[in-house]
Parts: C-alpha cells; structure tokens; sequence
C-alpha cells in the first residue's frame, strides 16, 4: 500500500480540506484527489523523518492547554489593541534555552507559539537550543520563560522523546 499511496494520512487530509474549501461534487472530488495523490508523491522526495509518538496520552492535554492559552491571548492581544495609546506597552525579545530536541516537537512548538497571538517564534539555535521569541508585551521575562519550558516544552519532550 505504501508503495502506490506513500502518504495515507495526507493525501486523506488534502482531500478533505480540498472539499471544504470547495463545494462538494463529483469533479472537486476527483480535482482534489489529484492533488492529493500529487501532493503525496512529492512528499516522498522531502523524505521527512517519521515522528516517533511515545504518549499519545498526552496529545488531549497539550491541545486543550494551548487552546485556552490561545483564547487568554486573544483577550489579551484586543485589550492592548484596544487600549491604543492610553497604555504604554513594551515589546521585548525573550531567549529561552531548551532541552527539547526533537525535530517534530520543536516544529510543534514552533506552530504553537506562532499561532499564540502576541508571540512569534524568531528564531532557534540547535548547537545551544536557544530560542529567541519576540513578545507583544513583555512584562516579566522569566515568566515567559518558564511559560514556555515548563508548559510546552515538557509536554513536548514527554510526547515526542
């Protein structure tokens, strides 16, 4: 099976977003499977290493983690926004040193702080595992810190190491 559809999962997922995307009919059907199937096969040229998932336990509790932090940081990132001029905020730059490795736990991180309104993931030193993240509003710098080691990283490394 691998040999005709290398990326089950993928192709499954492109189909199904193609179809969300469009309207639902025969011709979208095949459109997107064609793209799917493409989409599978240039994925084999990447070779990307297969993500080894060691508690998928704790799959549930990171998603719910991060959807409430996300819903806290929109609260937060409209406030600011809101408030306009009337509050002085002070954007920074945070390096958080790491003792996560893992490629597929560090692209999650990644996803996970980008995708956290007030938070971009800047860059990543893998000789040292320093990260540097630009902050919205950076009011305590260790906070930060122990915000991301001690509650995505973890989760991260039991997930994926």
């Amino acid at each position: 099976m691998r040999r005709v559809l290398p990326y089950p999962l993928l192709t499954a997922s492109l189909i199904l977003m193609w179809l969300l995307l469009n309207s639902f009919s025969l011709g979208h059907l095949l459109l997107g499977t064609v793209f799917a199937y493409g989409a599978s096969w240039a994925m084999t040229a990447l070779q990307p290493a297969k993500p080894r998932i060691r508690r998928w336990d704790m799959i549930p509790r990171l998603f719910f983690v991060v959807l409430g932090d996300i819903f806290r940081s929109n609260i937060a990132v409209a406030g600011i926004i809101l408030q306009g001029k009337r509050r002085a905020r002070t954007p920074g730059f945070v390096i958080i040193p790491l003792q996560l490795r893992d490629r597929t736990g560090l692209a999650v991180l990644a996803c996970i702080l980008t995708a956290t309104p007030g938070t971009a993931w800047i860059e990543y030193h893998a000789d040292n595992g320093r990260l540097l993240i630009h902050v919205l509003d950076l009011v305590d710098e260790q906070a930060w810190i122990e915000l991301i080691r001690d509650r995505y990283a973890r989760m991260l490394s039991e997930i994926f190491e």
